[in-house]
Parts: C-alpha cells; structure tokens; sequence
C-alpha cells in the first residue's frame, strides 16, 4: 500500500489552490509524482469564499472546501497500487 505523506498532502493543495481560480465550484485533476509513483487527485469540490477587509485593502480567502466527489490513484510501473489518501487529511491544508 502506497501511504500518503504530509509532504504529498502539501503538494496536492498546493496545485489544487493553483487550479481553483476565483469560482466557487471546481472539477479536474491534479498530478504530481513521488518517487516513480504517479498520483493523481480527481475532484469535483464545491469552494467557500469571504473577503477579508483591512484599511489596506481586501482579500478573498477560501474558507471551506467541500468534496462532491473525488477519487486519488497512485501508479507506478507495474500498475496501480492502493493508497491511504484521505480527503479530510487533505482539507485543512487547502485552507492555508
């Protein structure tokens, strides 16, 4: 079993927030590699927003991320192998 670090966790958020835009609904996938092992998230969310106001100016920041559906693969050379992935392992670290 492929077990996913926080590390990969981190990775997977990052390119998600990269991907999401300003729109309140996301469906797609992200990759990214460890190792040989591709992994792949594919996911239909539904992204919460609000605006943070300062005297300097405001902000939209993500506030809640809510799976739809999604599925994680993990693939390496002799084909795919299963994984530990959890989404709400994921979750808190799109909040960031």
């Amino acid at each position: 079993m492929f077990q996913v670090s926080s590390e990969l966790y981190d990775e997977i958020a990052i390119r998600l927030r990269e991907a999401f835009g300003g729109g309140g609904f996301y469906s797609g996938s992200v990759e990214c590699a460890v190792g040989e092992t591709l992994c792949r998230l594919t996911a239909s969310l539904v992204l919460y927003r609000s605006d943070d106001r300062w005297p300097e100016g405001c902000r939209r920041r993500l506030t809640d991320v809510v799976p739809v559906w999604w599925e994680f693969h993990t693939v390496t050379a002799d084909g795919e192998v299963l994984n530990d992935f959890s989404f709400a392992e994921l979750r808190p670290c799109l909040l960031v």
